[in-house]
C-alpha cells in the first residue's frame, strides 16, 4: 500500500466552502473513479489548513487513477476551476508514505 498524506492552505475565509466542495465534489468524484480516500480534516489550531489521505495498492494504480480524475473533462472543467479560487497551489504538500509492518493501516 502507498499513501498519500495531502497539506493544503485555503484562502483567506474559504475553508467552509473549501470543505463543502471536498466533500461534495471531490471526494465523490474521486471514490467513483476507484480512488480511496481514508480521511479528511482541517486544522483546529490553523483556519487555513486542510488535510486528507488518500490509499493506493501501489504505484501503478496511483498513477492510473491520477490519469482517471485529473485527465478527465469533468476535472478540468468542472472542478479545477473551483479549486484554483479557494486553494494556494503554491502551498500544497504531498507526502507519499509506507505503512510500517505493525500499523492497523496496511
Amino acid at each position: 500500500m502507498v499513501y498519500e498524506l495531502r497539506e493544503y492552505r485555503i484562502k483567506d475565509g474559504k475553508r467552509d466552502q473549501w470543505v463543502q466542495l471536498m466533500e461534495e465534489k471531490i471526494i465523490p468524484f474521486q471514490v467513483s473513479k476507484g480512488m480511496v480516500v481514508i480521511g479528511s480534516f482541517v486544522n483546529e489550531e490553523e483556519s487555513d489548513h486542510y488535510i486528507w489521505i488518500r490509499r493506493f495498492k501501489d504505484e501503478e494504480e496511483r498513477k492510473g487513477l491520477y490519469q482517471e480524475v485529473y485527465e478527465s473533462d469533468y476535472w478540468k472543467e468542472t472542478i479545477k476551476p473551483q479549486i484554483d479560487i479557494m486553494l494556494d497551489r503554491e502551498k500544497i504538500r504531498v507526502t507519499r508514505m509506507l505503512p510500517t509492518g505493525k500499523s492497523v493501516l496496511q
